[in-house]
């Protein structure tokens, strides 16, 4: 499915017939080109997805983010970001149905991103608009917007966390723009407080999109790509490589575009994956 950012990212080099022509690939060919390798000498695990379990998904949402939590009315839940002009959202969504239990609409001229909870917020960003949305979670009602610069992709919230590549330590939100850099920001004021360059065997690893952080890492989906990495936000170095290929059926494939969306699962070493207009989200582990 050709969506509208792989239209402004990659259309500039084309004409109208270029851009035809990358519709009609779908997103197979390009998941191919921005696939990352592994060097045979690198000291980084290579895993792949063992599925535990299937739930239905919504196949309108162009998922952005995906978190887990306990909320005060429903139990626990999904927290989702949908993306695309005039259909972004922020949802809560029953985890076994794939019901959305309530929702809350974004402005018709923003592009929702990723999604991150906090101890009192949810923070929801958008694409090239520059604003960033607190959100009562309970509600999803919007308390604040706050401006910040560049792109948003992905965004996730890490406890306690101290490096010298970070002005404060503490609790810090991770944000990602499609670049090789990832961003530490305030969990309450959403500024900036230092920055990361993600490498994988000493190259840099671009397309960075959601990401999830859990155990002191971060994971985060490669954008156009069926692969998943594991960065160490201390460093940036990439320390795991997933190949999530293969999840969805040749019966659930059609009209399904890119793996996007992960959220840590209920158990340690599992996690919550889905794609964009998926009709299936899976509970998995990622083993050798």
């Amino acid at each position: 499915m050709f969506d509208e950012k792989r239209a402004t990212r990659r259309g500039l080099a084309f004409g109208a017939a270029g851009l035809f022509a990358l519709s009609a690939c779908g997103t197979g060919d390009a998941a191919a080109e921005e696939r990352v390798t592994v060097p045979e000498d690198a000291e980084v695990e290579q895993l792949r997805v063992e599925v535990l379990d299937t739930f239905d998904h919504d196949p309108g949402s162009f998922t952005q983010g995906l978190e887990v939590a306990e909320h005060p009315e429903f139990g626990t839940v999904f927290y989702e970001s949908a993306g695309l002009y005039g259909e972004s959202d922020a949802r809560i969504v029953d985890p076994g149905t794939g019901e959305v239990l309530a929702s809350q609409d974004l402005p018709a001229d923003l592009f929702a991103e990723g999604l991150t909870l906090t101890d009192t917020d949810l923070w929801q960003i958008t694409w090239q608009e520059g604003a960033a949305l607190r959100r009562d979670p309970v509600t999803l009602d919007v308390v604040e917007t706050v401006a910040y610069e560049g792109e948003g992709w992905g965004i996730c919230s890490l406890d306690q966390f101290t490096a010298p590549k970070v002005a404060e330590a503490g609790t810090q939100l991770i944000m990602s723009d499609g670049s090789s850099t990832l961003t530490f920001r305030d969990p309450v004021t959403f500024a900036p407080n230092g920055t990361v360059e993600v490498t994988l065997d000493g190259e840099p690893v671009s397309q960075i999109n959601e990401l999830e952080c859990v155990g002191g890492q971060v994971w985060a989906n490669l954008w156009l790509t069926d692969q998943i990495v594991r960065i160490d936000p201390a460093t940036g170095e990439v320390g795991a490589v997933v190949d999530a290929a293969g999840l969805l059926s040749a019966e659930d494939s059609p009209g399904a575009d890119v793996l996007n969306g992960i959220a840590a699962g209920p158990d340690e070493g599992t996690f919550y994956v889905t794609g964009k207009h998926w009709p299936k989200l899976f509970l998995v582990r990622f083993v050798p």
